[in-house]
């Protein structure tokens, strides 16, 4: 059951964040949940070797290529999903930033609900 709200969870915030960037485009909420979904597997299998591959520049910028590693997942993922894509880097960069502010605000109102329960 968690694994369906954090999926849903994923997927209305990378419409939200589409809204809100111009230069990304998603078709509808069909392929929000494909890209949440995707992401999610992009971000628990390459992201982790990308990581320990760049571990050298990483600690050169104190952590914030981790950013660029970031924006590269998400343009994984637009560039494999049809009808979601993003116009250039510096939009991938700030839709990154949006989608992960709203997923850790949206995230963190579920749990505040949980342990009102």
């Amino acid at each position: 059951m968690k694994i369906l709200l954090t999926w849903l969870i994923s997927a209305l915030a990378i419409l939200l964040s589409a809204w809100l960037v111009p230069g990304v485009v998603i078709s509808g909420f069909g392929a929000a949940l494909l890209a949440a979904l995707i992401l999610g597997a992009v971000n628990a299998v390459i992201r982790p070797i990308i990581i320990i591959l760049t571990l050298p520049i990483n600690i050169l910028t104190l952590g914030l290529f981790t950013l660029v590693i970031n924006v590269a997942m998400v343009a994984l993922v637009a560039l494999i999903i049809p009808g979601f894509s993003i116009a250039n880097f510096w939009t991938a960069l700030i839709f990154t930033i949006i989608l992960s502010i709203i997923t850790w605000i949206m995230e963190g109102v579920m749990k505040e609900e949980k342990e009102q329960k």
